[in-house]
């Protein structure tokens, strides 16, 4: 990854690409250091720091720590991503949709575009003024006026719609996915705080240097598997009849049909644990019950650290992987795609038979990663309930959704920058 980084820095035209790309992040987290007027943050950063792995938390986490700030910058780039996850659903749903997002071509890509921008702006509104009204119940506020109201929801609309802005310009003149990016920085911004945490506990005595060593190690099998899984994909053998047009031959080749394993990404684990959380946030919302109480106790039960929860929430996980599966990669389409083009599965007939094998080896690919996600989700929850039960670690800064986003992107840009590196390679090549 290094050396592939240094290579690319030796071009100039990739070299200009990096610089763009390093200042819109230092542009966000300069961002993410400005507050928004009359709110108290000393209150709501400690109101949050008890959210845990609930929505809230969450929202914390994707926002490099700018939600428990009340930042410009505070709802991050969620409102794009859950405006892009929604409006790709409602094309699977809609058909005029599906029909613009197939055959309008690059006009029909601008439009959805468009709608999704549209949908981002509706969505942050939403978010802003829920974040206003907690801030409000809580007594986080300084100023509780219409005005001060409208200040706050207008700077946290106008600051995801910025974000959403920078990740286009990311996009088009720098490396990588932009939005990936944003969140990829986000996410490595608090680790130079955790590790603190970690040295601080340390030298006062209340945690010993070995619970450090199991941290790390658990940190680096973590990447390790979630890098093996990343690149894991079964290859179904693909035969191309030969067909004579003309005087020429055409097809006879062998190639294969590539089916990652985790085709769905961080997506199921995100969709999981915003629902599997609803209920605690909900709460969190309107406030957390007395101790001693029947409601307490039903909270308790469905805290984001009870074992239901994590149960609910591993269930939930391998429910959505098979749904964005499905939605992904359809096996009917697939199927009538090679019978056109003359391919076929060796052993398979074209048509049913074929589209039958591949949803076959769909339901097994997308079981085992499920059960991937599933594992990389619930192991930060167990390890930070053990930690807490035997080192006195209340709170486990580590989450599997924030290290399969970092390694994703991570491996995401290298190969961004090597294909960019091949492509040069093949222009100066034909020139």
């Amino acid at each position: 990854m290094i050396q592939t980084v240094r290579k690319a820095w030796a071009i100039p035209e990739l070299r200009k690409k990096i610089i763009f790309t390093i200042l819109i992040l230092l542009i966000y987290r300069i961002g993410n250091a400005i507050s928004v007027p009359y709110v108290d943050t000393a209150l709501l950063s400690t109101y949050l720091d008890s959210a845990g792995t609930s929505y809230l938390g969450l929202m914390n986490v994707m926002s490099g720590g700018a939600f428990a700030m009340a930042t410009v910058f505070a709802l991050g780039i969620q409102p794009y991503i859950n405006s892009s996850i929604i409006i790709q659903l409602l094309t699977v749903a809609i058909p005029p949709l599906e029909r613009m997002a197939r055959e309008g071509g690059e006009e029909g890509k601008k439009k959805i575009q468009a709608i999704t921008r549209y949908a981002t702006v509706a969505i942050a509104l939403l978010q802003a003024f829920g974040y206003y009204t907690m801030m409000r119940s809580y007594e986080m506020l300084n100023n509780t006026s219409i005005w001060a109201a409208l200040v706050i929801i207008v700077s946290f609309v106008a600051g995801s719609s910025f974000l959403m802005w920078m990740g286009e310009q990311v996009n088009e003149f720098g490396v990588g996915n932009g939005i990936s990016m944003i969140l990829f920085a986000g996410i490595i911004s608090r680790v130079p705080a955790g590790v603190s945490s970690i040295y601080s506990s340390i030298v006062s005595g209340s945690m010993h240097w070995a619970w450090t060593i199991l941290i790390v190690l658990g940190i680096l099998l973590l990447v390790v598997l979630i890098v093996f899984v990343n690149d894991a994909e079964r290859r179904i053998p693909v035969q191309y009849a030969k067909r004579q047009v003309g005087r020429k031959m055409y097809g006879g080749q062998s190639t294969h049909l590539p089916m990652k394993v985790s085709m769905s990404g961080v997506l199921p684990i995100i969709f999981a644990q915003s629902i599997a959380s609803l209920p605690v946030t909900i709460w969190s919302f309107i406030g957390i019950p007395e101790e001693g109480t029947i409601s307490r106790t039903i909270y308790n039960a469905i805290d984001t650290a009870s074992i239901p929860y994590m149960v609910a929430y591993f269930l939930m996980i391998i429910g959505f992987s098979y749904f964005y599966a499905t939605i992904q990669f359809n096996p009917v389409e697939i199927s009538n795609n090679l019978k056109k083009n003359g391919g076929f599965i060796p052993g398979f007939r074209p048509g049913k038979p074929t589209s039958d094998f591949i949803s076959k080896v769909l339901s097994k690919i997308t079981l085992f990663g499920a059960i991937y996600l599933g594992i990389v989700a619930i192991c930060p929850l167990i390890a930070g309930k053990v930690l807490e039960s035997f080192a006195g670690i209340s709170n486990l800064a580590i989450g599997g959704t924030s290290v399969i986003i970092v390694v994703g992107v991570a491996l995401e840009t290298v190969n961004a920058l090597e294909s960019q590196m091949l492509m040069r390679q093949y222009k100066g090549f034909l020139e």
